[in-house]
């Protein structure tokens, strides 16, 4: 794999896309909505639905 030109590049493009995707998630998760959170959280114990 070393002799093929440009090579290094993939292994850096691999850890970028899997940092920011992680760094995004997180800033999702800490700015989304508690209450939707909470409200979501309850759907599996919600009977009212059947």
């Amino acid at each position: 794999m070393e002799t093929i030109a440009g090579v290094a590049i993939y292994p850096i493009l691999s850890l970028l896309i899997f940092f920011f995707f992680f760094v995004g998630l997180g800033i999702w998760v800490a700015f989304y909505k508690k209450e939707k959170i909470n409200e979501l959280s309850q759907i599996p114990f919600n009977d009212n639905n059947i």
